[in-house]
């Protein structure tokens, strides 16, 4: 249409160029031609052809002025009036003359009467009125990542039913690193596509490229055509498998169960299909002992636990592990997998005695070692933190050393070994795990003797009762001293002290058993020439220096019934006990005739006195008093009553074996007055001798008194300086049956024993093995006389 309008507004050039071809024009041939575009509208004028012929413009109906065509559907047809060409219809060139490049259509036009026959020829210009296209819009190129840059793969030709340069002139390729575009001409058969590799490929960077390859006609402006190409790049074995980690490091604690997971590891292979599939594996080269530990699942890599994990055996494993895909010829990756094991309190402390003395003497200063204690937790952190005790309180204590987790066990106090002779020391550890652990460990220390306890006597000072009369040579009593030491330091010998003063004379006469403590009397003791004596024994020990203890021994002589009662009244000039008494026959009952008086050297029960009548003419005139020995008339006397009476007095001591003594008294009755000169006379004499005998008597029993009363005096004292007190058990005797006996009764058990000084009571015996020292009393309890 543009170019028609183009030749209107240009008629007169076209006329003129009309002229110049009507002059070319040969008569021979009589051919104009003329040229049109495609797809012009219907009715386009193309030509005149009768101007440009020279036909009369008004014959030409007349003469039957038309164009010869075979088709039914011509492209042109001529106006008959005057003689212009019309296009009939719209012209497809390509459909006309398909890829010719010059299209042009002879028509013959005819007019009668003549016949003439001109022939005109009109070219069909082309219009870029289609656009390159491709005979698929996407193709797909399967291309090796092993093919080396430069490979060259033809590509389908863009066609285009435009002709010369409207057709497909140039090809252009989308922008890609990899690929590049040439372009082949090939003439008439037009340019081909060749796509060259131009870096090279790598399918697991980029699995396919996608390429746009377009092609471009000359038209201004030119049209294009668009084909997609999609390049899948081939996979080759060309990867190894990558693990996504680049170190796997992961904890464990010790004591997982077996099947415990510990870490899943994970590679890629970036090859596709066999290539790319991943198999894990446990390196060849570890050794056998960690593929006992652990295992991996060749198809997910879980590795987890298989044997035993114990953190005090090993903290630390490096596992090697591989990864290969399933390639015909495998590519391997190795990787190392440190498992780190976590602790757990699983260990209790462990005590150890290094150095150990089982015993260690009791004069040991404070601060001694006795034993080297080590202390070990195969644990870690604070879970092998152990802090170490001593479980009681005692003469002990642990003392940190300067190593770590060693410990000395010392003295901290002085040591007893008679208090104590072993202690069984507990020592415990406990570590900071939580829960915490905690173990124990006994180790008995004995403690040696040293000598540092002298003798010990059981008693002192030491009070012993002796029979006079002893045997001599014979076993009186024994001492007895202990000692708290043991072994050697406990051997004790015995001696007496012997220096020579004058209170040790008498200890010449005693002898003493080393060995046992057994004194021995030399001589036999009499009560009446030595009452007490006293000496020292030392107890001395076996031990280096040797220790020693020295105790007093008091020992008072008992005295025994071998004195008879002595006559002191009446006595006769020749010494026999024979007196007579002169009495007025008018005395009354009651009158005191004479006295009889009587000592014994003996003392107690044994000089305790009574006074009997063994004779008596006349059982109803006289009467004598049992105690003092008096004699009174019964009755007054009548005149038939003998002048002379005769009394036979019998004096008895009162020992187990009693002694007497008999004095005579012959009883006159005389008249008053005689009796009362004989009284006198008699009366002077008996004064003097009597009062000579109570002084003797008083000084006597003075001397008695104050022996015995120095005597309970120490006994008291000796018994309430002992431990066991025995004072609640003494009973004084209340029960006084008029003797001169002083004692101290007590009681022990079922039976009651009485001490006695100088003097005895009446009925006492001496207990055999008792050394003559204690007596036993008849229990009279059940008649309510003695009470506890």
């Amino acid at each position: 249409m543009e170019q028609r309008r183009c030749e209107t507004r240009r008629a007169p050039r076209w006329w003129v160029g009309f002229l110049v071809a009507a002059l070319v024009w040969s008569a021979a041939t009589a051919q104009i031609r003329y040229s049109v575009s495609e797809e012009v509208n219907e009715g386009t004028v193309v030509g005149n052809i009768a101007k440009d012929l020279g036909l009369d413009r008004g014959a030409l109906k007349e003469r039957k002025y038309r164009i010869v065509s075979t088709t039914p559907d011509p492209l042109f047809h001529v106006n008959p009036n005057d003689g212009v060409l019309y296009v009939s219809r719209k012209i497809d060139r390509e459909e006309v003359c398909a890829q010719s490049s010059t299209c042009l259509i002879n028509l013959k036009t005819v007019l009668e009467n003549p016949l003439e026959v001109h022939y005109v020829a009109v070219e069909v210009l082309d219009i870029n009125d289609h656009s390159p296209s491709f005979t698929e819009k996407e193709t797909r190129l399967e291309i090796a990542e092993s093919v080396l840059p430069g490979a060259r793969f033809k590509l389908n030709a863009s066609k285009d039913s435009d002709s010369g340069h409207l057709s497909v002139q140039q090809y252009k390729l989308s922008h890609n690193d990899h690929f590049r575009l040439e372009v082949k001409d090939k003439g008439e058969d037009g340019k081909i596509p060749i796509l060259v590799i131009h870096k090279s490929l790598d399918r697991e960077s980029v699995a396919s490229h996608s390429l746009v390859l377009t092609a471009l006609d000359g038209g201004k402006p030119p049209k294009s055509g668009d084909m997609n190409i999609r390049v899948d790049v081939l996979d080759i074995n060309d990867n190894a498998p990558i693990f996504s980690e680049e170190v796997y490091s992961v904890m464990l604690s010790e004591n997982a169960q077996v099947g415990t997971t510990v870490i899943q590891v994970n590679a890629t292979d970036m090859d596709e299909g066999s290539n790319g599939e991943v198999v894990y594996s446990l390196s060849n080269t570890m050794n056998q002992k960690l593929k006992n530990l652990f295992e991996i699942n060749p198809t997910t890599g879980d590795i987890t636990v298989k044997g035993l994990i114990d953190y005090e055996q090993k903290d630390k494993y490096d596992i090697e592990i591989e990864a290969s895909d399933k390639s015909i010829a495998p590519l391997k990756t190795e990787k190392s997998v440190i498992i780190r094991i976590v602790d757990v309190n699983d260990n209790a402390p462990e005590i150890e005695v290094t150095s150990f003395s089982s015993s260690i003497p009791e004069d040991s200063r404070s601060g001694t070692t006795v034993a080297l204690i080590s202390v070990n937790d195969l644990d870690s952190g604070l879970n092998g933190k152990v802090i170490c005790s001593l479980g009681e309180d005692g003469p002990f204590a642990l003392s940190p050393s300067l190593q770590d987790k060693m410990y000395s066990l010392v003295t901290k106090s002085p040591l007893d070994r008679e208090k104590q002779s072993q202690y069984d020391v507990t020592i415990s550890a406990k570590d900071a795990g939580q829960p915490s652990l905690s173990s124990e460990k006994t180790i008995r220390i004995i403690v040696a003797d040293a000598n540092d306890n002298s003798p010990e006597f059981s008693l002192s000072p030491y009070t012993f009762y002796v029979t006079e009369n002893n045997e001599p040579g014979a076993s009186v009593f024994s001492v007895k001293a202990f000692d708290q030491d043991e072994n050697e330091n406990a051997v004790i010998s015995y001696h007496i002290f012997r220096d020579g003063g004058e209170t040790n004379k008498l200890a010449s006469f005693l002898n003493i058993n080393s060995e046992n403590g057994e004194i021995l009397a030399l001589k036999s003791f009499d009560f009446e020439t030595l009452k007490k004596f006293q000496f020292h024994v030392v107890a001395t020990d076996s031990g280096s220096p040797s220790l020693s203890s020295n105790v007093t021994v008091n020992v008072f002589i008992l005295d025994k019934n071998d004195n008879p009662p002595v006559i002191l009244y009446p006595l006769s000039s020749n010494g026999s006990a024979e007196g007579v008494e002169e009495i007025p026959r008018n005395v009354n009952a009651g009158h005191l005739v004479t006295k009889v008086r009587a000592y014994d050297a003996d003392i107690g029960y044994n000089g305790w006195l009574l006074f009997s009548l063994q004779e008596v003419s006349d059982h109803s005139l006289f009467a004598l008093d049992r105690y003092t020995g008096q004699i009174r008339t019964l009755r007054s006397f009548t005149e038939t009553d003998e002048a002379e009476h005769k009394l036979v007095i019998l004096v008895k001591d009162n020992g187990n074996v009693s002694l007497s003594a008999t004095a005579t008294v012959t009883v006159k009755l005389v008249e008053p007055k005689e009796a009362f000169a004989a009284s006198d006379v008699k009366s002077s004499v008996k004064d003097d001798e009597e009062n000579n005998v109570t002084f003797y008597l008083m000084i006597t029993l003075g001397a008695v008194s104050v022996l015995f009363l120095v005597s309970i005096i120490v006994l008291i004292a000796m018994q309430c300086s002992k431990s066991t007190d025995y004072a609640a058990k003494y009973l004084q005797e209340t029960n006084y049956d008029g003797t001169l006996c002083h004692s101290i009764q007590y009681r022990s058990g079922d039976r009651r024993y009485m001490l006695v000084g100088p003097r005895m009571s009446i009925g006492s015996t001496i207990v055999p093995g008792s050394n003559a020292n204690t007596l036993v009393l008849p229990d009279r309890r059940t008649h309510g006389e003695f009470g506890i």
